[in-house]
């Protein structure tokens, strides 16, 4: 490598000496707005660490000047914004459903609020626009396990399933095949009947000796909670099964492996997560979804006992 400075003959240009292979480097000096912006640069960034948070420490990080923090900003907007909501939020917790409908404004504000909060927490395992997953229940139907009314959606949101609250939904399908309670035959012959009673029938068509068989099992072993005809118990939240929808999938195998497991997941309780106006909000956006069922009407008031009249003097 040589180090002799010349001119070189294209371009005119002094050189720096240094050559490589032939190859000869330019003595070409960088623009002047090209210094210019990398010094202003090198200013801009020595500004910003004594106004701004830079430069980490052993037990934290320079604070700057100016103090500023977007966690604090954050939150000062999210303080601001539950401020701003507070009124309609207010008036989501007392409204019934009714009052909720026939208000268009509190009606769009209890749908906004509660997409919001889906997205953030229930998407996950429930899909987007509510369409579910095995073992995750679909929303955007009207099939209801736990029930359908406002209230019924709100007490599963805010106590979960299987999650551990005192008044949280509880129910435990048995294992009937792992906990050998039924043998093969029993379960096979049990799965035909469940098959026979639902819509799935004209899918999976099965075989009606097995069956016969499975109905007299069934009686025995899951008509207490699923129902004689199959249609299901609320208050145990057990499925209906003369329906062609099914939680952990609708296969002849995938029927046959819900009887020998008992699958059953948890929902978490949302109670000391959400206040009762963000669950009510998401109750509500949940109910739309799926076409929620009515309030049962009010029982009727019993009649005041008659006041005896007082005996002729």
């Amino acid at each position: 490598m040589a180090e002799k400075t010349e001119i070189d003959d294209v371009s005119g240009t002094q050189t720096t000496g240094h050559e490589w292979d032939g190859v000869k480097e330019l003595d070409t000096p960088l623009p002047r707005w090209w210094l210019y912006i990398f010094y202003a640069s090198i200013l801009a960034a020595i500004v910003y660490w004594v106004l701004m948070p830079a430069w980490p420490l052993v037990n934290g990080y320079t604070k700057g000047v100016l103090g500023w923090s977007d966690r604090a900003n954050v939150a000062s907007d999210l303080s601001a914004l539950r401020s701003a909501r507070a009124a309609d939020f207010a008036r989501l917790e007392r409204a019934s459903y009714a009052e909720i409908a026939a208000d268009a404004d509190l009606r769009e504000f209890a749908r906004a609020a509660g997409e919001s909060v889906f997205g953030d927490y229930c998407r996950t395992c429930h899909g987007a626009g509510g369409a579910g997953a095995p073992g995750y229940p679909v929303l955007a139907d009207d099939v209801w396990i736990w029930g359908g009314t406002l209230a019924d959606i709100e007490r599963t949101i805010a106590y979960g399933i299987r999650s551990g609250h005192p008044s949280a939904h509880l129910s435990q399908m048995p294992a009937f095949g792992r906990d050998a309670l039924l043998a093969p035959q029993q379960i096979g012959d049990v799965t035909e009947y469940v098959i026979s009673i639902s819509a799935a029938r004209t899918r999976l068509a099965p075989n009606m000796g097995a069956a016969r068989r499975g109905a007299t099992t069934y009686q025995e072993q899951c008509a207490l909670c699923h129902g004689p005809t199959g249609a299901g118990d609320r208050a145990q939240g057990a499925p209906s099964l003369d329906d062609d929808l099914w939680l952990y999938g609708g296969s002849r195998a995938e029927i046959r492996r819900q009887i020998e497991l008992g699958r059953g997941g948890v929902m978490p309780a949302w109670e000391s997560r959400f206040d009762p106006a963000t669950r009510r909000a998401l109750a509500v956006y949940v109910y739309e979804m799926g076409g929620g069922e009515p309030d049962p009407p009010p029982a009727p008031a019993e009649a005041p006992a008659a006041t005896p009249m007082a005996a002729p003097q």
